[in-house]
């Protein structure tokens, strides 16, 4: 199926890890806000699961878009991960200390000493997540989502993170997704991961019409790049690539931080340095060219950017606006710093 005949994406699109409390928590005003601006901005691609926040993310996302002529907009969320009552947790005790901790530091609900889930979202413990790939777990989780996020429909349905489900996830939750956008229930449907290899099986194998890609077509890594868009382009499967700062190396004009969640390998911190300077050699900054880089390619129809302020969505937006010269691609291609 052409997704360009049923859905129109913007260049960028909105993430909402950061609003379901990602690492740290942001307020209910603080959430909305980011939202907005996203919107004002002309972002219309927003993306959110279950899994941000235990559906924070979702009742955030809904309640900020309520207001907006709902066609004027495209919704994405996914499936595969449902949330049910914790029990209390669901952890034993052994190995805890006086304070109730255990060796990682995590109490009995699995919250560190920053109040983080095990998934590193700052969320009360009251919920925890089910892996469910079946199709009654699909459904489950759609209209669970739905009454979350208080809206009418969703537009994208992704399969979230089967990397270890594979075979239910290709012989039950892509069938169930097939017959709901039949159905005309969803008008797109597709996976999102943060590997490549998977996201290619799913393209030659079924019949998607978007795939999100996480952290795998960046200026640090083009793995994607080469294995899974020129598929893409082949089988008319658009591209939606996310986590293109590679969770923080490559957000700031200096790199420091993190590379895909953990600390940043010294070769990898290495490499964006010497990415920076050359685009500073080009006035451009090492976040322009992050947000810029993955729109070259043809397979890529947005980049999703997650945010949790008013101020991160105008940060990124200006820097997108801003004209990026062709000699800088052709120096990091000529220096070896990117690939293509």
């Amino acid at each position: 199926m052409d997704l360009t005949l049923t859905l129109s994406l913007s260049r960028y699109g909105f993430g909402g890890a950061p609003i379901g409390n990602l690492f740290t928590a942001v307020d209910d005003d603080a959430a909305r806000a980011a939202v907005d601006a996203a919107y004002e901005a002309g972002i219309r691609l927003f993306d959110t699961a279950p899994h941000y926040g235990l559906g924070l993310a979702e009742r955030r996302l809904g309640a900020a878009l309520a207001s907006r002529p709902r066609d004027s907009y495209v919704l994405s969320t996914k499936v595969g991960r449902l949330l049910v009552p914790s029990g209390g947790g669901g952890r034993d005790s052994a190995g805890r200390d006086s304070a109730g901790r255990d060796s990682a530091g995590r109490d009995s609900a699995g919250r560190d000493s920053a109040g983080r889930d095990d998934e590193g979202f700052d969320v009360p413990a009251g919920l925890r997540r089910v892996r469910d790939y079946s199709r009654d777990g699909v459904r489950r989780s759609l209209e669970e989502s739905l009454e979350r996020l208080g809206l009418d429909r969703i537009d994208v349905a992704l399969i979230h993170d089967p990397d270890e489900h594979w075979e239910r996830a290709v012989s039950e939750a892509y069938p169930a997704l097939a017959e709901l956008r039949d159905q005309g229930v969803v008008r797109a449907i597709g996976a999102g991961m943060n590997q490549w290899e998977m996201l290619a099986r799913f393209v030659r194998e079924t019949d998607p019409d978007v795939v999100m890609l996480a952290g795998r077509h960046t200026l640090l890594d083009q793995s994607g790049t080469r294995g899974l868009l020129p598929l893409c382009r082949e089988r008319g499967v658009r591209v939606l690539a996310a986590g293109v700062f590679n969770s923080g190396l490559l957000a700031t004009d200096e790199p420091s931080g993190t590379y895909d969640y953990a600390p940043a390998p010294g070769s990898l911190l290495a490499r964006a340095r010497a990415i920076a300077a050359v685009c500073g050699r080009h006035g451009v900054t090492l976040p322009q060219a992050a947000l810029a880089f993955p729109l070259r390619h043809p397979a890529v129809a947005s980049v999703v950017v997650g945010a949790r302020s008013a101020a991160e969505v105008a940060r990124n937006a200006a820097l997108a606006a801003r004209p990026v010269p062709e000699a800088l691609w052709t120096d990091l291609t000529a220096e070896g710093l990117v690939s293509c």
